[in-house]
């Protein structure tokens, strides 16, 4: 079998560059001490049941509508050993919804993974007149509803249309 020219070249010229290649960086075994996964939220919940399922130390740091672990994350040394298991909550609903938020949910976080969803339904009073987001939408303008008046007692349900008396 007779290799093109231009082909043989190619192949000469690679292997001959081959010496002037970097070393081959073996990484540092990882993680060499335990990792901490912070649950922003009391145990005994989803967040708390999923992030049980790997061989890590879980700290819940619950309070504060997820800001309190959320933050403990975000003032920890960025070296990879503490992780933040996180939902919509601290990092999107409560920057949102305060003037003061202490951490910056993009530039204090870095996402490496999606583990699962969460579906978010709006949900009225069967006796309501309310049977779309629009019609829920202009019952709240009607009412002068604040959009920020939590229905469930935490930020990620942030809006609630009172049963009628």
């Amino acid at each position: 079998m007779k290799i093109p020219r231009r082909r043989f070249l190619h192949l000469a010229c690679g292997a001959a560059a081959a010496p002037a290649l970097p070393r081959v960086a073996r990484a540092q075994s990882y993680p060499a001490r335990p990792i901490r996964l912070v649950i922003p939220y009391p145990p005994g919940g989803v967040y708390d049941g999923t992030g049980r399922l790997g061989t890590i130390v879980i700290e819940n740091i619950g309070g504060g509508g997820s800001s309190l672990g959320t933050l403990a994350v975000a003032r920890a040394q960025p070296d990879g050993y503490t992780l933040l298991l996180a939902g919509n909550s601290g990092l999107v609903i409560n920057p949102i919804a305060s003037t003061r938020t202490p951490y910056d949910p993009v530039n204090d976080f870095e996402p490496i993974a999606i583990l699962g969803r969460n579906p978010t339904a709006i949900d009225v009073h069967p006796a309501q007149p309310i049977h779309t987001l629009n019609e829920l939408v202009d019952y709240a303008k009607a009412a002068n509803c604040s959009s920020r008046r939590p229905a469930c007692g935490s930020s990620t349900c942030p809006i609630g249309a009172p049963a009628p008396r």
